[in-house]
C-alpha cells in the first residue's frame, strides 16, 4: 500500500503523515509513506487545498488533518 502526503511540509502536513503512519501500523498493513512537496505534482493530482492524503494514487482527503481513527476507516474500507 502506498500512502502519500501531499503538501509543502507545513505542521499540518507533518501531523497528517504521522496520523497516516500510526493508522497503517495499527492495522498491521505493509505500507510505503511518500511525502509529495512538489507544487506541480500536487496540482497534477487535483489537490487544491493541502494537506492531502492519497492511498495507492487515489486522493482520499484534502484540506484537513484526519485523525488516526478516520484514516483507519479509510484504509480498511
Amino acid at each position: 500500500m502506498k500512502l502519500q502526503i501531499l503538501g509543502k511540509g507545513c505542521a499540518k502536513c507533518v501531523a497528517l503523515g504521522e496520523h497516516a503512519e500510526a493508522a497503517a501500523k495499527a492495522l498491521g498493513l505493509e505500507y510505503e509513506l511518500e511525502k509529495v512537496t512538489d507544487l506541480n505534482a500536487i496540482i497534477d493530482a487535483g489537490v487544491m487545498t493541502t494537506p492531502a492524503l492519497a492511498v495507492d494514487g487515489e486522493v482520499k482527503s484534502t484540506g484537513k488533518v484526519l485523525s488516526v481513527e478516520e484514516i483507519k476507516k479509510l484504509l480498511s474500507a
